[in-house]
């Protein structure tokens, strides 16, 4: 597995990212800076696979590498309709007890790694892929908790939209996203987003402009404290 990963390094012809990686529009909101910082780590839980790849969607289309660790069975149509550049992608799907290795290989190599980890993560063994991502000039996505994430995401709710009188075909997501983390992450916040909307853009949600383009009354808009999506 190393020898392999070590033959595929001078195939990337990385240049390295700038000191911030560029996300979609819709999901600026998420993250402090408005971008990824190459060194440090967002951990994301609550859902699937679409929000780390959107995540990683603006890097590629840039030419920047991005590399999906321990995503078993990830759809490169799914990738690919988020927004990933699939020439700018390499997977390893089951890389097994040897995660730790393989990740730090490619943290070495390319700007973004999508990481789903297939053992427990201890807090030495995070500083220390960490610590490699930030020599290497990469950020760290991670599906799951992640000791230490500078920026943590949750899908806190899902709905979708397509099907009517019990028939259809499922057309859109809607997700409500909670943010939150360390220093400037700490503030926190919600964010709703259509990851896809019914014409597969990755958008923010907006209850009114939505319900006017659908004709229909907007309702109320549920009140949710001082955390309330706007």
């Amino acid at each position: 597995m190393e020898a392999t990963l070590a033959a595929l390094a001078p195939q990337l012809q990385l240049s390295r990212p700038g000191p911030l990686l560029p996300v979609l529009p819709a999901l600026e909101g998420l993250l402090p800076e408005r971008g990824l910082r190459p060194g440090t780590a967002v951990s994301v839980t609550g859902g699937g696979t679409a929000l780390l790849l959107a995540l990683a969607a603006a890097a590629t289309s840039a030419g920047t590498w991005c590399a999906a660790v321990g995503f078993d069975g990830l759809g490169l149509v799914a990738a690919a309709e988020a927004g990933v550049d699939l020439a700018h992608l390499v997977v390893v799907e089951a890389p097994g007890a040897q995660w730790p290795q393989v990740a730090a290989a490619l943290a070495d190599g390319v700007g973004v790694l999508l990481l789903r980890p297939t053992g427990a993560v201890s807090g030495p063994m995070a500083e220390r892929l960490v610590t490699v991502a930030r020599r290497g000039g990469c950020a760290l996505v991670v599906a799951g908790p992640w000791p230490g994430a500078r920026v943590r995401l949750e899908v806190v709710s899902r709905s979708w939209g397509g099907v009517g009188l019990g028939r259809g075909r499922l057309k859109a997501r809607r997700i409500v996203v909670r943010s939150g983390g360390r220093g400037a992450a700490a503030r926190g916040g919600e964010t709703e987003l259509w990851l896809p909307d019914a014409q597969g853009a990755i958008r923010a949600a907006d209850p009114l402009t939505d319900a006017l383009s659908a004709g229909r009354r907007p309702g109320p808009r549920p009140v949710r404290g001082p955390m309330a999506v706007v």
